[in-house]
């Protein structure tokens, strides 16, 4: 019997997720754009001159450019921190806390680098890519307690952080390798400054500038495209569902519930095996365009201004940037960039109509509403299925969504207990949101729609 599987190119998916997780670094950091590809080019270049295997090799870059990702953690630490102190986020030196709170990202990072498919051993490369060689890092490892790819990386994370390696002239690379030889013993051991000296010469730089980091590396790595196992495709999943914590722990867990829901409806219409996880891949990356769109907006209270607002719609659109830009993706760019689009043309981003969307499209909208409608999160309650469907059968009403689908969705998540129960018809205001048709009920509008999030002033009462 065939195993399932999916063909991925991995590298091309790495290169697109860094660029997601830059956004967020830069938003909460304030890191120069494409820190993940400079410490990964940075470490192939000393990888490189250590002998390693192809395969090391291109793996040493891996770790590189995701050598941040266990950051969730801190960041809704600093958000707790801000809440505690009555201050905004913004208002703490995100340098000074990474400082204090190194170890605790590494750790994180450390547990979900295990997710991911790698063939050569990455066993506490994350955990201690900030030790220095004198024992001052958070887990206080020295020397050769420290893994040579961890050290490699430490190294190249510091001198991006430090110096503008895109467009370093012969006098600022002399600078950057005086900065390297003054914290031998200290920050660098002399094993890793000798792989600096050795690997990273003015025309490895001027090639870099030239060409670009990301083509350089790009040439360097090439394609690495092949089958992955349905474990290596969930592991993978789950991996970035965590990237996507960053944001906010409420969109991970939307993300893996769409993720659920969707594969969940893929068996009902007996798709094949591979098919169902494709679908179930494209939900789980249905909203990594939310990466590049900031708290401020993501998180706001308030009403949205239009100009916000116009923003948040774009998420999206990145979310079908980000995976179109991997080869052999199409039909999963598609149904993840789709879900905000309605059948009458109202939706977002690209205002199709029914005739433009197919029917997996549409099973991921109704996969999107659904999961909004029944998770809860900070500012609402989750409703119970048969209400998530009343409201659902609205929209399709209103040609929003499609009524078939709304129905297979009612019989394939109701239960014996909630087909019993009794529709809950207390009285009340309704309203309803001009751009996607969700009912709220309540005697005022809510603050934003929790399903497209446009701002509560635009509700319309419902006669």
């Amino acid at each position: 019997m065939k195993e399932t599987s999916m063909k991925l190119d991995f590298t091309e998916f790495l290169f697109a997720m860094s660029y997601a997780l830059d956004a967020v670094e830069i938003e909460f950091l304030g890191q120069s754009t494409g820190h993940g590809e400079d410490v990964a080019w940075l470490t192939y270049q000393m990888a490189a001159v250590t002998g390693a295997s192809v395969t090391r090799k291109r793996e040493a870059a891996f770790a590189g450019l995701l050598h941040d990702n266990g950051m969730a953690p801190f960041f809704r630490m600093c958000k707790q921190k801000a809440m505690d102190s009555n201050v905004n986020p913004s208002s703490l030196s995100m340098a000074e806390e990474m400082e204090e709170n190194a170890g605790g990202h590494c750790i994180s990072g450390e547990e979900n680098m295990h997710l991911l498919p790698f063939e050569t051993d990455m066993t506490n490369v994350i955990l201690y890519h900030h030790e220095n060689a004198d024992g001052t890092g958070p887990f206080h490892k020295k020397g050769k307690e420290i893994p040579l790819l961890s050290q490699i990386i430490h190294l190249a994370d510091c001198l991006d952080i430090r110096f503008d390696i895109r467009s370093l002239d012969q006098a600022g690379l002399a600078v950057m390798r005086s900065y390297v030889h003054a914290n031998k013993h200290t920050l660098f051991t002399p094993e890793v400054v000798n792989l600096f000296d050795r690997a990273v010469s003015y025309e490895v730089l001027s090639e870099a500038a030239s060409n670009g980091i990301e083509e350089c590396l790009r040439k360097e790595l090439h394609g690495d495209v092949r089958d992955y196992s349905e474990r290596e495709i969930r592991n993978i999943a789950a991996f970035f569902e965590r990237i996507i914590d960053y944001k906010s722990s409420f969109t991970m867990v939307h993300s893996a519930g769409v993720a659920d829901k969707a594969e969940k409806m893929a068996r009902y219409y007996q798709w094949d095996d591979d098919k169902v996880l494709r679908f179930y891949f494209a939900g789980a990356f249905h909203d990594i365009g939310k990466m590049l769109v900031t708290n401020d907006i993501l998180e706001k209270p308030d009403r949205l201004t239009a100009e916000e607002y116009g923003k948040m719609q774009n998420h999206a659109a990145a979310t079908y940037e980000l995976l179109s830009r991997i080869p052999g993706l199409e039909d999963i760019s598609n149904w993840s960039g789709r879900h905000h689009e309605k059948l009458d043309g109202t939706g977002y981003t690209l205002g199709l109509k029914e005739k433009d969307l197919s029917k997996e499209d549409k099973i991921m909208a109704c996969c999107d509403i659904y999961q909004a409608l029944t998770e809860q999160r900070p500012y609402k309650e989750g409703l119970p299925h048969r209400k998530a469907i009343a409201i659902m059968k609205s929209m399709a009403a209103d040609h929003k969504i499609d009524g078939d689908i709304v129905n297979d969705m009612d019989a394939v998540f109701s239960t014996k207990e909630e087909e019993t129960a009794e529709t809950n018809t207390a009285g009340g205001k309704k309203w309803k949101c001009p751009l996607c048709g969700y009912i709220y009920e309540g005697e005022e509008p809510p603050a934003k729609c929790p399903l497209c999030g446009a701002p509560g002033y635009r509700f319309e009462p419902v006669n």
